[in-house]
């Protein structure tokens, strides 16, 4: 890994007890991974598309989500991703992350996840398309909403969870290119689609698109633990389909 001098795999563990969770959601960005460039100034200013205050919009949309909620609350993909997360192979994984302490249905898992899990701690979200009443509406849920277009490069400093169910390949590549250290790619927790995936599309067909799109997701391939995500029902397929929890697990 060209900007880290550590790269063997190895347990680690950290003192801090929460995770910050991020949420980008997609964008399209072509990327020429040929030329030399700073992912900073890639990121861009953001702000609401639609500036109009519509109260009656609002309280339609929070009480959408809160349907939303309870009803992915009771269904069997949501206490099957639970049973999931807390089997001792994938808390094991989390723990060394972070220490020993459809766009709908997709935001009600975050919050559920939230709600369920005290590690998680705050929620930040961005979308390029959101409007000025989503913006309100997540916020009302305690949410921040990020004013900044990061193009997936945030980075982490600290143990976060990244929410981000069918982003483009760019995103993920971005992601992963941001963190391209041990310690920062160590902090990340990934829920999106399968890296796994990524690497069997590359082998089969070799389109310069798609290899292009994921040099950074096939070079950290083999430092990655990856757990699928199992859809159980059809009315949670198309929002979570080929999903996986991806950690990262490299050595000082």
């Amino acid at each position: 890994m060209a900007a880290s001098t550590k790269t063997i795999p190895l347990e680690s563990s950290y003192s801090i007890s929460d995770c910050n969770v991020v949420l980008p959601r997609r964008g399209k960005r072509r990327r020429n991974f040929l030329k030399s460039k700073h992912l900073e100034q890639n990121q861009q200013p953001w702000a609401p598309t639609d500036l109009e205050m519509d109260l009656n919009r609002e309280s339609k949309l929070m009480e959408k989500i809160q349907m939303c909620m309870k009803k992915l609350e009771n269904s069997s993909f949501y206490h099957v991703l639970l049973d999931q997360v807390q089997t001792p192979h994938i808390m094991e994984a989390f723990l060394k992350v972070l220490g020993p302490e459809s766009k709908m249905q997709m935001l009600s898992l975050a919050m559920l996840l939230k709600r369920k899990l005290s590690w998680i701690g705050e929620i930040e979200v961005h979308d390029p398309i959101l409007s000025a009443t989503e913006s309100r509406v997540l916020e009302a849920l305690g949410c921040s909403v990020l004013s900044v277009n990061q193009q997936g490069q945030r980075q982490a400093s600290k143990p976060t969870l990244f929410f981000m169910p069918h982003c483009e390949a760019e995103l993920y590549d971005n992601l992963v290119q941001a963190n391209w250290r041990t310690e920062r790619l160590n902090n990340i927790v990934l829920f999106g689609n399968s890296f796994e995936t990524y690497e069997e599309h590359v082998s089969e067909f070799r389109s310069s698109t798609i290899v292009d799109s994921s040099r950074h997701i096939l070079a950290v391939r083999k430092f990655t633990h990856e757990f699928a995500i199992n859809t159980v029902s059809d009315d949670c397929f198309g929002a979570f389909h080929d999903t996986s929890w991806h950690f990262f697990s490299l050595v000082a």
